[in-house]
């Protein structure tokens, strides 16, 4: 706290005002939504259909009408440039024609079948080209990837264990919702009925604390490291330079196997942050931005783990032994995979993508240095965000502690109240190919706006 009342460089006063101002302002804007989340109390626990849908600004929920491209229509008609892209599940841009139109047209000569398509060959050929790995898998999420991962790692290796960073996000899998806690592993704050203790299934190290990572994969019962390249979910925070590298030769050493988790870090470029970085893992997994809007998820391994699995794997019982699923690989998930790979989230498109990113995070930093804010913004690819601390997290812990609960809710709502969605969880904002510079800019107006008010 640099003065009394005020932290972040601002006003907890000037928060409230401002806060309660907004909420007047969304309630007066938003009649419809309000109206379907009353009615939808009566059959939706919270009146949402996801309990995490609770978390947006306001004392109720946007419901949306339609979304086309980066723009967004709730059942108000009010419309906002879309920068959170579904969390993105819509990083594509919303229904992309080229995936619409593979999508329509898969509906309508069979959706799901236990059988391979054609699909499935052309989208196994270009994960091989854009991540290098040579073999490859579908699920219906990254959760699933990862889940499927992990079981597949303890089978080849006999190890019980897994290490991932202290704030991680790698979906809904056990063994992952879990943080270091007064130097301890346990549950994570909200973790709902943990099967087993966290501390029995997992090692934790924050992200570029390469002595603990020596010092955890040491006891030599680690089975894989299941890591985001960069955390994504607790604010952005980069891996050091040489972090990588290093992780790379202590998990050889260890005989642990490295699965890089691109779900969110494909942000970085077709081939997400491990084409970019030039990365090798053993296993890759990857989920809801490949798949335009439609569920999918992947993984894909090396030759040599691939031979590994195939002497693990009983035929007879591969449908039984926890890994897959009858919707795995269906069909539909597989053409629209295909489109949006081939068609929408190209070379190209990232290239232009990542152009705005930079515009984004340059208008964001011009605001925060003329208000003298101490705030910093990070940027990883084509997506940005801006945490309330004056220099970037270096990890988990750090990005934690740099949160504030009242500041974030507040931008959040001024932001929707200026046509503006922004990831809910974080002042986080991600570019899609249909997003446009007008976009970008109407968000850093909004967002100088936002400062000028903050400080007075």
């Amino acid at each position: 706290m640099s003065e009394a009342g005020a932290v972040n460089g601002i006003e907890r006063a000037r928060i409230a005002a401002l806060a309660t101002r907004e909420r007047e302002r969304f309630a007066e804007t938003h009649p419809r939504s309000r109206e379907l989340h009353e009615r939808a109390r009566g059959s939706l626990l919270s009146g949402v259909p996801m309990n995490w849908m609770t978390r947006w600004p306001g004392a109720f929920p946007v419901f949306m009408s339609e979304a086309r491209g980066a723009t967004l229509t709730d059942v108000d008609g009010n419309l906002y440039a879309d920068l959170c892209l579904g969390d993105t599940g819509a990083m594509s841009g919303h229904s992309p024609t080229p995936t619409v139109a593979a999508v329509r047209e898969r509906v309508a000569r069979g959706v799901t079948a236990m059988l391979p398509t054609e699909d499935a060959v052309i989208v196994g050929e270009e994960m091989q080209r854009r991540f290098g790995l040579r073999d490859w898998q579908f699920s219906l999420s990254a959760t699933d990837a990862n889940r499927f991962v992990v079981r597949l790692a303890r089978e080849i290796t006999g190890r019980p264990k897994v290490l991932v960073h202290n704030h991680c996000y790698h979906g809904s899998v056990d063994e992952t919702v879990a943080g270091l806690i007064d130097g301890e592993v346990r549950p994570r704050e909200g973790n709902v009925g943990p099967p087993v203790a966290p501390a029995e299934t997992t090692r934790i190290v924050e992200i570029n604390d390469l002595d603990g990572l020596e010092r955890e994969l040491g006891h030599g019962d680690v089975a894989c490291v299941l890591v985001e390249p960069a955390l994504t979910n607790i604010g952005i925070v980069l891996a050091d330079d040489g972090y990588h590298e290093r992780l790379r030769a202590l998990t050889r050493e260890a005989g642990t196997l490295l699965v890089i988790d691109e779900t969110h870090t494909l942000c970085c470029g077709p081939g997400g942050y491990t084409r970019e970085h030039r990365l090798e893992p053993d296993f890759l997994t990857i989920g809801k931005p490949i798949g335009g809007g439609v569920p999918i998820g992947a993984y894909g391994f090396t030759a040599e783990v691939a031979e590994r699995i195939l002497e693990h794997t009983v035929a007879g019982a591969a449908d039984v032994g926890g890994v897959g699923g009858t919707l795995a690989g269906n069909a539909l998930s597989l053409a629209a995979a295909r489109a949006t790979l081939t068609e929408v989230l190209t070379d190209e498109a990232f290239e232009r993508m990542i152009g705005l990113g930079e515009r984004f995070e340059a208008g964001v930093a011009e605001a925060i240095a003329a208000h003298r804010l101490p705030w910093s913004v990070t940027r990883l690819g084509c997506r940005a965000e801006y945490m309330f601390s004056p220099s970037p997290p270096r990890n988990g812990g750090q990005a934690a502690a740099a949160m504030d609960t009242e500041l974030d809710a507040l931008l959040h709502l001024y932001m929707l109240n200026r046509a503006i969605l922004l990831t809910p969880f974080h002042m986080m904002a991600l570019i899609s190919p249909a997003t446009t510079a007008q976009q970008v800019d109407r968000h850093t107006e909004a967002f100088e706006e936002a400062a000028a008010e903050l400080v007075g």
